[in-house]
């Protein structure tokens, strides 16, 4: 019997980076030594205080539903953060907890789109947001921003691609996968040109927030352009945080109206997020930050570690970021060395023949990179990093 599947389905692909990752256990499980650098996940544990919150939820009998949106005294939390972090004044109204970030991306193009939107996405991109577009019948307009402009878009570019039919605009700083960030100044920018378009909604992905070293302090869309705060969409979540991937926290502060829509979709597809996950990360939101910075500290120290050891590799050009985890290299000399077809190509030909599993940029749209995560020990890094060296040389 063959099924008919929904239309939908084709318009969309599997994660990349899970499958980078998936294809690295298999290959671990036959036997292989492999190096698998797709995954984009701390490598430290959550932080005892904030696991042992979620162990005493448990005890305390926080194991039934809750409000969809999220218990108070979490949206009371996210409140505070965004006050205390980004000068940022939402109301409990105003604040949406989801099943991780993804799930309020996708909440919130579902909520705002209809067929034929258009959504700006300067890429690179994180892979599911054209793809979550999509699933929400809207159009995916990708804005190349490449290595000669620090992978960020400019004002000229976004004006340019703006249509009667644009509804959002998708910013993500610092970037997954570039470690690229907007600064304050770059932001005000793209806030002047969207001022005369009031149609148009901003989604701020800040995710990556606490994972920071720019020389500037980090700035949210909405604080930079606070006249533009009524439609800006301020997404954010513990997961990379406070090491809580698997807790899938997630949140936002946008009108009310909006954040209404949202959970709205919410209610009717998985209803409320874990109410023992909603416990822990109040605690993580109120507490002590420390463990916050340490973890920035450690995240620093490898971005420096691999960033110099990728432009020691022939054929390979890496720009510093300004936070997450990842490197982004320009591999398109080294390509055309190997005689490799493309970027997947490269990257098959580095997990046959270095053991290193690493994600193809084009499956960010940027075609001619790889993405490496340094969310793993100095001692990993440095054993792949020399098996990229024995494959491809040293540069000069």
């Amino acid at each position: 019997m063959s099924i008919r599947l929904a239309r939908r389905i084709g318009r969309i692909k599997p994660s990349p980076t899970m499958a980078v990752t998936a294809r690295a256990a298999r290959l671990k499980a036959e036997g292989r030594d492999i190096i698998g650098l797709g995954a984009g996940e701390p490598d430290f544990d959550t932080p005892p205080h904030v696991a042992e919150a979620g162990i005493a939820a448990i005890r305390a009998g926080h194991t039934r539903y809750t409000a969809v949106e999220g218990t108070n005294e979490l949206r009371d939390a996210i409140v505070a953060k965004f006050r205390r972090d980004n000068g940022l004044e939402y109301t409990r109204a105003q604040i949406l907890v989801s099943n991780g970030a993804k799930q309020t991306i996708y909440n919130l193009c579902c909520a705002l789109l209809d067929a034929g939107d258009e959504v700006i996405i300067p890429a690179p991109y994180w892979v599911s947001y054209p793809d979550m577009v999509l699933l929400a019948d809207g159009t995916p307009v990708i804005v190349p921003a490449g290595r000669e402009q620090g992978y960020k878009i400019t004002p000229a570019q976004l004006a340019a691609a703006i249509t009667p039919r644009t509804r959002m605009v998708i910013l993500n700083s610092p970037s997954n996968p570039t470690g690229a960030a907007y600064g304050r100044a770059e932001l005000a920018a793209l806030g002047a040109m969207l001022r005369g378009h009031p149609d148009i909604v901003i989604a701020t992905d800040d995710i990556y927030e606490p994972v920071w070293w720019g020389p500037e302090p980090f700035c949210s869309f909405a604080t930079a352009c606070p006249d533009l705060f009524p439609r800006t969409v301020t997404i954010n979540g513990v997961s990379k945080s406070y090491a809580m991937t698997g807790w899938r926290i997630g949140y936002c502060g946008g009108p009310a109206e909006l954040v209404t829509a949202m959970a709205t979709i919410q209610g009717q597809s998985t209803s409320n997020p874990s109410s023992i996950s909603q416990q822990a990360a109040t605690v993580a939101l109120n507490g002590p930050q420390d463990c916050v910075a340490e973890m920035c500290r450690a995240f620093r120290a490898r971005h420096d570690l691999v960033v110099a050891g990728l432009n020691g590799i022939a054929g390979v050009s890496c720009l510093p970021g300004w936070g997450t985890f990842y490197a982004f290299a320009d591999v398109s000399a080294a390509i055309q060395a190997l005689g490799c077809a493309d970027d997947a190509a490269f990257a098959e030909f580095l997990i046959s023949e270095a053991g290193v599993a690493v994600v193809p940029g084009s499956a960010f749209g940027a075609p001619g990179h790889v993405r490496l995560s340094f969310a793993t020990s100095n001692a990993v890094l440095e054993d792949a990093l020399g098996r990229l060296r024995r494959v491809l040389g040293r540069s000069g």
